[in-house]
């Protein structure tokens, strides 16, 4: 009953014309109640929940389908590869059959045609027989010689041409005169670091290069591979890899800057390879060879012919030429180790053994010293040309900015030096400084900006004054030999300074500290800075123009709020004695006085905490002190004028502001309490400052001098109203 209810129910939801909306109006018409709804609506959950479990078991079903059938065309697709294969082999082996045929017809009838030749120069003549005969015979065996390796190489690039249809995008290939197939193979390519299967690979090993074609599973007719990569034989190297674990039949194809990993079938195919390899790289060295040989000669006999022309027949002369010709030393180029030097110099640059390839390149020049113009010689030297153009490049490669700056100056050492002895020292040294500079730049750009901005400046002055030493010891070590470089150096240093000097001011000077602190982290980079001075470099006066004009802006702004802040204390004066309500406030007093060099002030206290002078002159001479040691902090000779005459403005606010003060009050005791406070500015402070600034400077301060000099009148003449400004 149950499964009949549900059955009317899924047909009823799976109708054509099947709304909804429609569908619950009527059940909520016909129910009875809220129970109805949900035994009806708990009976739609079951069908829903059972048609989910069916289409689920169905796409389990069709996927597992899907996976026999993939399996089953994966197997056909083998069996038609091989099927393939062993066709196009079956091809090869009757077109050589054909060929061998026509070249045996061919034989034959030439020695027929030479011996009807043979009996008509018989029946012509005796002595002009013999000469024929003898004449014949060598071009019939001469013309039989040069046909076999002729048509050997037709069939050879036939093959090619054959095996290269079934690789898409290599047409260009086939367009290279006298380039045929040695040999191929398929072959599994491994990633160099985990030996795990990349791809399966078909390789092509002709005469001058090797040429990797992916394989295709998925494509149908003739064409099986995709054009991967094309190696000529002069530009890698081939390394054996030892049996280990899962790793084994693999080989390295060595080339800068990539490294190829294959698998073979086993261990005979893998053994098969690397012979192939290696005696087709030499037969490809030993006929460039032969061919720059035989160039070498036709050229020495031309130009032997046409002097031998130009100049007149002596036999003595020609018997001292012959004895005086540069017959120089002859140097046996046939050594194992010249035959392989090219190959060994490609496995150093691939096991980054830079000492090695350099010192084999030693050996060779040290062993041709004398023997420039010998035949072979220029051959040797051009192919070994080419690995030290790769060498330099990996070694300039080593040392470029995108390289990992760990390890600091002494990381470098190895490249440099091995470009040094490649006779490279002025690119290596441009290398080195650019690599130093990308690691200050690092250094300073990952130095976290945390906490008091002095603390943050003695990091920032560490890292670079130190990184800079170390750079510099590196350097007079590298380039003892070269001083041409110091130059170079030089230059980077005040380069690699500015770069400080921008960190530098951003944190000091852009973040509106105050003088006090900006003083304190100027003196600190001076000090680091005079460090240098142990190599005999001193940055001090390009480090002092660099920062002349942030400090300019920084006295200039302080001096600034000085003097709106004693203009706005002014405006407010009493002229009252000062109360520092307990005797600890009074000895603090006295103590920042004394450290500011006025030593008399106990001469201007009272009685219990009372300060014979009023509030703005105690704290004008205050700031000014203050102003004055942190200015002497900052100072260097382009700065002089500056400090000078920020010392005579601010002094001159508050001069202007006691001259003005005693010629309007009228009353006669504060009248004499301006006095005392006008004898300490002029006759305790003024002169200090002046005394303070000759010490730190070294020359007296004349418009300070000048300035309280011609302000006596204010003492000459009390009673006057007009005033000296």
């Amino acid at each position: 009953m149950a499964a009949d209810v549900a059955s009317r129910l899924r047909r009823q939801l799976e109708a054509p014309r099947f709304e909804p909306a429609q569908y619950v109006k009527q059940l909520s018409q016909q129910s009875d109640g809220d129970r109805d709804l949900q035994e009806h609506r708990h009976k739609i959950q079951s069908l829903a929940d059972e048609t989910a479990q069916n289409l689920k078991k169905n796409v389990y079903k069709n996927y597992r389908q899907f996976i026999e059938t993939a399996r089953e065309i994966s197997y056909l697709e083998s069996e038609m590869y091989q099927l393939s294969h062993i066709l196009t082999e079956q091809k090869g082996i009757m077109d050589g059959l054909t060929q061998m045929l026509l070249t045996a017809d061919k034989e034959q009838q030439q020695q027929q045609q030479g011996s009807r030749q043979l009996q008509t120069s018989m029946g012509t003549g005796g002595g002009t027989s013999s000469s024929s005969l003898g004449s014949s015979t060598t071009t019939t065996s001469s013309e039989a010689f040069l046909i076999l390796p002729r048509e050997a190489e037709e069939h050879k690039q036939r093959t090619l041409t054959t095996l290269l249809e079934k690789v898409e995008g290599c047409q260009d290939i086939l367009q290279t005169p006298g380039r045929y197939l040695v040999y191929n193979g398929d072959l599994l390519e491994c990633d160099a670091e985990s030996a795990a299967q990349i791809q399966r690979v078909h390789a092509f090993l002709m005469n001058d290069c090797l040429l990797v074609a992916a394989w295709l599973p998925s494509r149908r007719g003739a064409v099986r591979y995709r054009y991967d990569a094309l190696y000529p034989l002069d530009s890698f190297a081939v390394v054996n890899v030892k049996d280990n674990g899962p790793m084994r039949d693999m080989f390295k194809i060595l080339m800068f800057p990539d490294t190829r990993v294959f698998q073979a079938e086993n261990a005979k195919v893998k053994k098969e390879w690397l012979e192939i390899l290696d005696q087709t790289k030499k037969n490809k060295a030993l006929t460039e060879r032969l061919e720059v040989e035989k160039e070498e000669a036709k050229a020495r006999l031309l130009v032997a012919e046409e002097e031998k022309q130009q100049r007149p027949l002596s036999p003595k002369t020609n018997t001292f030429e012959d004895e005086s010709d540069p017959a120089m030393e002859l140097v046996d180029l046939s050594l194992e180790w010249i035959q392989e030097l090219p190959e060994d110099l490609d496995v150093c640059i691939a096991q980054r053994d830079f000492e090695g390839a350099v010192d084999l390149l030693d050996k060779l020049t040290e062993y041709l010293s004398g023997a420039t113009s010998q035949p072979g010689v220029r051959q040797l030297r051009s192919r070994v040309d080419q690995r030290v153009r790769r060498l330099t490049d990996v070694l300039m490669y080593e040392l470029s900015p995108g390289r990992s700056l760990r390890g600091g100056p002494r990381a470098t050492r190895r490249a440099v030096s091995q470009l040094i002895r490649l006779g490279q020292s002025t690119k290596a040294c441009e290398l080195f400084l650019k690599n130093r500079a990308a690691a200050v730049q690092t250094a300073i750009r990952q130095l976290r900006i945390e906490g008091a901005t002095l603390l943050y400046i003695h990091k920032l002055c560490n890292i670079f004054f130190t990184g800079l030493l170390d750079t510099a010891k590196e350097f007079e070590m590298d380039f003892a030999g070269d001083s041409g470089c110091y130059s170079a150096f030089v230059v980077w240093s005040r380069s690699a300074t500015r770069l400080f000097v921008d960190a530098f001011s951003k944190q000091v000077f852009d973040s509106k500290e105050s003088l006090s602190t900006t003083a304190e982290c100027v003196e600190v980079a001076k000090e680091h800075c005079s460090k240098l001075s142990e190599i005999g470099l001193d940055l001090t006066f390009t480090l002092q123009a660099l920062l002349v004009k942030d400090i300019k802006a920084a006295l200039h702004s302080y001096k600034g709020i000085i003097m709106e802040a004693t203009k706005h204390r002014n405006s407010e004066e009493m002229w009252r004695r000062m109360n520092l309500m307990t005797p600890e406030a009074l000895a603090k007093l006295k103590e920042e006085m004394k450290a500011s060099g006025i030593t008399n002030f106990d001469q201007y206290t009272g009685d219990d905490c009372w300060v014979n002078l009023s509030y703005t002159i105690v704290a004008f001479t205050k700031q000014l002190m203050a102003f004055l040691e942190e200015g002497l902090k900052l100072y260097f000779p382009e700065l002089h004028m500056v400090l000078l005459e920020s010392l005579r403005e601010i002094i001159l606010v508050a001069v202007q502001h006691v001259d003005y003060s005693l010629r309007c009050e009228q009353d006669p005791e504060k009248k004499v309490f301006i006095r005392e406070n006008v004898s300490f500015l002029y006759e305790t402070v003024l002169p200090v400052v002046e005394r303070r600034f000759e010490e730190g400077v070294g020359t007296p301060a004349k418009q300070l001098q000048e300035l309280r000099n011609g302000s006596r009148i204010i003492r000459v003449n009390p009673e006057s109203t007009n005033s000296f400004v």
